[in-house]
C-alpha cells in the first residue's frame, strides 16, 4: 500500500468534535518529543503536514488526517497529545489525560494505537505505565521505535529488544513492532502493510 493523500482535517478539544468513525483510524502517540509528527510526515511523504516543533506539549488537542491509499479507499491518522514531559501545569496534564482516555477507550473506529518509543534509550517507566493503561482499557496497540538514525543499528535493535523483553515479563501476548527513522524513510513500507491489512480487515468486518 501507499499513501495518495494527505491533508490535515480537524483539531478536536475531546471526542465528541472528532470527525465522524466511518473509517479506519490510527492513532499515534509516544512521551513528548518522540517524533510523532515526523514519522507521521516520514509515512504520508509530506514534510510539512503534522506540525513539527522542539518545545515538548506541543500537540494539545486530538489531530486528525484524512488519508487515502492508491484505490482511493480513505482511512484517518490521529496525533494525540504526549504523555510524560511536558512544561504545562498539572491541572493542565490531567485535562490531556482524560482527553486521551475517553479517545482511545469510546473511538469505534479506532484499529490500534502506535506507541512510539524513542530507540535511543533503554525502557523508560512512563512508556510501560501508558501501556499498562492501555491493557487495562483494552485498547489494541502496536509499538513503533524512533529515531534510529540518531544512533548506530545496533544500538536501536538492542534497546528495542530491550523493551520487548521488559514486556515480555507482564505481557503474554507481545505486539507488532516496528524500528524506524524518519530521515531514512525506515519501517515506512512495513508498517504501511500492517495499516493495509487493518483496513482490509475493517472493510470486511460485519456492520
Amino acid at each position: 500500500m501507499d499513501i495518495t493523500s494527505a491533508k490535515y482535517l480537524i483539531s478536536s478539544p475531546s471526542i465528541i468534535n472528532c470527525p465522524n468513525a466511518d473509517r479506519p483510524e490510527y492513532a499515534f502517540i509516544g512521551r513528548s518529543n518522540v517524533g510523532k509528527s515526523s514519522l507521521i510526515n516520514m509515512l504520508t511523504r509530506q514534510s510539512g503536514l503534522a506540525k513539527t516543533s522542539a518545545s515538548p506539549g506541543k500537540t494539545q488537542m486530538i489531530n486528525h488526517f484524512v488519508l487515502a491509499d492508491e484505490k482511493h479507499q480513505p482511512f484517518y491518522f490521529v496525533d494525540l497529545p504526549g504523555y510524560g514531559y511536558a512544561k504545562v501545569s498539572q491541572a493542565q496534564r490531567a485535562k490531556w489525560q482524560k482527553m486521551i482516555q475517553q479517545y482511545l477507550m469510546e473511538r469505534e473506529n479506532l484499529m490500534t494505537v502506535f506507541v512510539l518509543i524513542d530507540s535511543r534509550h533503554e525502557p523508560q517507566k512512563s512508556d510501560l505505565e501508558f501501556l499498562r493503561s492501555l491493557g487495562e482499557w483494552q485498547v489494541p496497540f502496536n509499538i513503533i521505535f524512533t529515531k534510529a538514525d540518531k544512533s548506530t543499528q545496533s544500538e536501536a535493535a538492542k534497546n528495542a529488544r530491550l523493551f520487548i523483553n521488559t514486556m515480555k515479563k507482564e505481557w503474554e501476548f507481545i505486539p507488532r513492532n516496528f524500528i524506524t527513522s524518519a530521515v531514512k524513510f525506515t519501517g515506512r513500507k512495513e508498517i504501511l502493510s500492517f495499516i493495509q491489512e487493518l483496513n482490509i480487515e475493517y472493510r470486511h468486518s460485519p456492520e
